[in-house]
């Protein structure tokens, strides 16, 4: 919900969380495999489906990257009613 206080230049944290998935998606590949090699088969299995959350939310982050900038109405523009009150 718009609440007309936005700052004029904010800044999206896509490309932040990018990289901290790709972080995050190093360590369960290698948690996972770690894990494989150690003989702990759950653990393994933990952090692959940890690895594949990461993997899911990196494609939408890197296609929201590619969306590129969309549209955010100005300072004259007022806020917008809550839901329900009408």
């Amino acid at each position: 919900m718009r609440t007309g206080n936005e700052p004029v230049t904010a800044r999206s944290p896509l490309r932040l969380r990018f990289w901290l998935g790709v972080w995050g998606l190093i360590w369960a590949v290698g948690g996972a495999v770690a894990f494989s090699l150690a003989g702990r088969p759950g653990w393994a299995a933990a952090c692959a489906v940890l690895a594949v959350i990461v993997a899911v939310d990196l494609v939408m982050v890197v296609r929201h990257i590619r969306q590129g900038p969309h549209y955010q109405p100005g300072p004259d523009v007022p806020p917008y009613e809550p839901p329900g009150r009408r």
